[in-house]
């Protein structure tokens, strides 16, 4: 799908990560193969708390990137070959998102892991105004810190997961997956938040997810969660808007809380915050 390597690059995130500049040399897709049945998410909930933030600046690693096509910098994700755009601009986002992490999520059959997807957290680099508090922590401290993801969360930043399908899968069976990991986060769910779910679940109901489909979940906000999805690049419209603050929560949740259905990706968002953190 991505033509030859011009040049590398490195970046400060994960030291496992590579970043490369590519040259698109063709709009020819990914060979699909066919997928299973099967749960993709996990259905533990956790708990955030809460903690106050100062308003301060901290430095913020700086690099030169370029989203055009023919020149574009990337971070692969190691364990899937998944390539990320490093900035990156989203349906609905009013300003272009920074890559702050990459991971994937695999489902073990039997003794053999079959990876699913890959994921990138994408992030309005002026939330770092927000994490002052936690200047000069590591990553495994970062990482382990419930109050600085709910941080996050709750900011009136933008925020954006793009998910990479690295195999086929059925869009009820994405969906009835998602709603297992989402259900136990909503214990008594309103009205508004029923609503919410029915919209939710038919933006993937009799929708083949091929390999290489991109499904883009923004927070505009703590209560308001845009849905789109594509099968050819990044999506350029919206599927859907969600308006409930406890479905945005908890699939926040489900991919950055304490149980992440993606401990690489969790792991990976750490470091690239404990770099920018220093």
């Amino acid at each position: 799908m991505l033509g030859a390597v011009a040049t590398s690059t490195s970046l400060c995130f994960s030291p496992s990560t590579r970043i490369v500049v590519l040259k698109r040399i063709s709009n020819s897709t990914l060979p699909l193969s066919h997928g299973h049945s099967f749960s993709l998410l996990s259905a533990t909930p956790m708990h955030f708390s809460s903690h106050n933030t100062s308003r301060r600046q901290p430095h913020f690693l700086t690099h030169a990137a370029s989203s055009s096509a023919a020149n574009a910098e990337y971070v692969e994700e190691p364990a899937t070959n998944v390539k990320f755009e490093t900035p990156l601009s989203f349906p609905g986002c009013s300003n272009s998102l920074t890559l702050f992490g990459t991971g994937y999520r695999e489902k073990v059959f039997a003794i053999i892991g079959v990876k699913v997807y890959a994921a990138g957290l994408y992030l309005d680099q002026s939330i770092t105004s927000k994490l002052n508090d936690w200047k000069g922590q590591s990553k495994d401290a970062i990482q382990g810190n419930s109050s600085l993801f709910v941080t996050i969360f709750q900011s009136s930043f933008e925020k954006s997961l793009q998910i990479i399908l690295v195999r086929d899968v059925d869009g009820k069976t994405f969906w009835d997956a998602l709603s297992e990991a989402i259900s136990p986060r909503i214990p008594e769910p309103s009205t508004m938040d029923e609503t919410a779910l029915t919209t939710f679940r038919g933006v993937f109901l009799d929708r083949p997810l091929k390999k290489g489909t991109s499904i883009i979940l923004t927070w505009l906000n703590p209560s308001r969660l845009l849905v789109s999805v594509s099968s050819n690049g990044i999506p350029s419209t919206v599927d859907a808007t969600i308006d409930s603050a406890n479905v945005a929560s908890a699939l926040f949740n489900v991919f950055l809380g304490d149980s992440p259905v993606s401990p690489s990706l969790k792991a990976s968002v750490a470091e690239g915050l404990s770099k920018v953190l220093k």
